[in-house]
């Protein structure tokens, strides 16, 4: 709802500050925010993300065992594989060494007395057999194919079990986004631009549920990689492992220095998509007074700078942190060639075998590839948890002010009485609005309220609807003051029709009974006719079955109006809200709609907000306001012998009119 004063200014977080363009403070110079602060919450909020899996647990934790199984399958398989390569050197090896008919132990012997130690060490270390045994090679394939499909299978049933936890979790975020957006005042609507509030709501809870469902199962898998490709290591040879270990606090320091870089970088990237979002989002909408104003040159020029700013922020952040993976591979790559030197140098010294040293060297690569992984999947946990900031501070916006646990009246005993009692309200503190403000609206009486833009016309029925609360003084509807009754409750007895109208993708018939989904087709076709709503809908092809489009946009805004002014009349509300509800509407329809509504109000209490005098003219009480206080009231014949402020209103819009004719 559009408000006559201009929204409270709230104090904003470092990371949500924007700067003061044309558009007013905290808007860019066509309303969007220009935000992009950095944020250092990240292992807060990473840890609040990861507390989110806690209903999910016990999938959670059948995830960890079978990953830990299918990482400690994948571990052992080299190392049976270097059985096989045992076998075929030893067979190779023996083919020529016991092809004179010597012995093993007489081969090494002989090689010692010729002063060839080392050669005499390798030769001892082996298990040499005249000729490669193939059927024993083919024993030890078999067993490592069969450990690498259950490792496979393992990690399938892990993945897909990982899904389910991911999907459940981003689910119930979702759901709690919708509900606390239903639970936020409308005062931060006021103070969000729509395109950044929507980037949150789906852009942000997007790339978290990519970030999780990537970085958990590769993280998972590489971090347990990590510890078990370590041990066998360590079995195998603690000498080369200890060398190995050499490029882990390499590693540690290079992810951690580009990782301190790149998370401002990405903060700066989602909520400069979010500012675009909210651009791109008010000028579409708009398009048509964009062209009208021509300020197409000045909407081009600012998306162009946002979307360059975005542009700068994601090229930065993707570059920076795309260093990880070539230093990683880098450093991996020094750690191989160091590995395979000394591994030659040990099997050619008998320490090691040939298959141990090949098993080394692929455990080598399954250790700085799980660290090259991690960092990598760091670069995308940073994206992910700068979206779940931004999601987390609109779940933590503050919100409405709890719920009265009392009830209001019966639908049966409403009256519709509606008084004010010294109610004073502002939306910024230094700026009064309405000051002391007290009348009563008699049961069945329609009261308008007239007066210049920001008097505070619409901030009065955004108070009876509680869309906001007084700051003092109190409102109360058939003697309850509705600060002790539900919103629910209260505003499920209030009918609106507002200047800006509102339809959702759907039809017309679906469109009108909105307000009361039980209705019959009957009711819903006598609302329709009331309002003239069956004149026009006949001309549509498919009568009340019409799709509406998601802004109404193949309707005139006459008739979605009349469509709107339907709702209400269906609903039979016991108070009635019109705001400047027939300022869309043609004369003649106009005057037809005041008849319409003048049954629609009877019997129930009306609050009519109207710049055109000429349709509140048979108003019961009159309300004339200025600077948020009612400076006049009383019937349109008493007002106008008054000469007061509503004689000089009505003067202004009737004889300087006629006075134009003349002239």
């Amino acid at each position: 709802m559009s408000t006559d004063a201009p929204a409270k200014p709230g104090t904003l977080k470092e990371t949500e500050r924007v700067q003061t363009g044309p558009g007013g403070p905290g808007r860019g110079p066509m309303g969007g925010g220009m935000i992009g602060q950095k944020a250092d919450t990240f292992w807060p909020s990473l840890k609040r993300l990861l507390a989110r899996l806690h209903p999910e647990r016990h999938k959670a934790y059948a995830v960890l065992v079978l990953t830990v199984l299918s990482v400690a399958a994948t571990a052992v398989g080299p190392w049976i594989l270097g059985r096989a390569t045992d076998l075929v050197f030893a067979g190779l090896i023996g083919k020529d060494v016991l092809a004179s008919g010597a012995t093993q132990e007489q081969a090494v012997e002989a090689l010692r007395a010729q002063g060839e130690d080392d050669r005499a060490d390798m030769l001892a270390s082996m298990d040499l057999t005249d000729g490669v045994d193939f059927s024993a090679v083919a024993d030890v394939l078999l067993v490592v194919l069969a450990v690498y499909v259950v490792a496979s299978l393992l990690a399938w049933v892990g993945g897909w079990l990982l899904n389910d936890v991911v999907q459940h979790t981003v689910l119930r975020m979702r759901s709690e986004v919708e509900d606390k957006v239903h639970r936020l005042p409308l005062g931060y609507f006021d103070k969000q631009p729509r395109g950044e509030l929507l980037s949150r709501v789906t852009n942000d809870i997007d790339n978290i549920s990519q970030t999780l469902q990537q970085t958990m199962s590769q993280m998972l898998n590489s971090l347990l990689t990590v510890l078990a490709v370590l041990a066998m290591m360590f079995w195998i040879s603690p000498v080369l492992a200890m060398v190995a270990l050499v490029s882990v606090p390499i590693s540690m320091y290079v992810t951690g220095a580009v990782m301190k870089r790149s998370q401002g970088l990405f903060i700066q990237q989602w909520r400069r998509t979010g500012t675009l979002n909210a651009h791109i989002e008010e000028t579409f909408s708009g398009h048509a007074i964009v062209k009208v104003f021509g300020r197409q040159a000045e909407a081009e020029r600012v998306f162009a700078e946002q979307n360059d700013e975005l542009y700068r922020a994601s090229y930065g952040a993707q570059f920076v942190s795309g260093l990880i993976m070539p230093i990683m591979m880098f450093v991996g790559n020094l750690n191989y060639v160091v590995i395979a030197v000394l591994g030659g140098l040990r099997v050619a010294s008998g320490t090691m075998s040939l298959g141990d040293v090949q098993a080394f060297i692929q455990y080598s690569r399954q250790f700085t590839q799980p660290l090259t992984q991690v960092a990598s999947m760091l670069n995308l946990l940073q994206s992910g948890v700068a979206s779940a900031e931004r999601v987390f501070e609109l779940l933590d916006a503050e919100e409405e002010t709890p719920e009265a646990t009392g009830r209001p009246a019966s639908a049966a005993d409403a009256r519709g009485e509606v008084r004010f009692e010294d109610v004073s309200f502002s939306y910024d503190p230094e700026r009064p609005l309405i000051e002391h403000l007290s009348l009563v609206a008699e049961p069945g009486h329609t009261v308008a309220i007239v007066g210049p833009t920001g008097a505070g016309k619409t901030t009065m029925v955004n108070l009876v609807m509680r869309f906001y609360d007084p700051q003092s003084g109190r409102i109360l509807v058939d003697g309850v003051d509705i600060a002790s009754v539900p919103r629910a409750d209260l505003r499920g007895r209030i009918g609106m029709v507002l200047q800006d109208t509102w339809l959702f993708a759907g039809t017309i018939r679906d469109n009108i009974a909105y307000g009361r989904p039980d209705a019959t087709e009957e009711q819903v076709l006598e609302a329709a006719r009331a309002t003239f709503v069956d004149r026009f809908v006949h001309s549509l092809p498919d009568g009340y079955d019409t799709m509406i489009d998601e802004d109404g946009s193949n309707l005139s805004a006459g008739e979605r109006q009349l469509i709107t002014i339907a709702r209400a009349f269906l609903k039979d509300p016991a108070l009635l809200i019109l705001d400047e509800a027939t300022s869309s509407v043609d004369t003649r329809t106009e005057l037809l709609l005041q008849h319409a509504m003048a049954a629609l109000r009877s019997d129930r209490t009306s609050f009519v907000i109207a710049h055109r005098l000429s349709t509140i003219r048979d108003a019961d009480l009159i309300l004339v306001m200025e600077d948020g206080s009612i400076v006049e009231q009383g019937s349109h014949d008493e007002l106008l012998v008054a000469d007061g402020a509503y004689a000089r209103l009505y003067r202004s819009q009737f004889e300087a009119a006629v006075e134009d004719v003349v002239a």
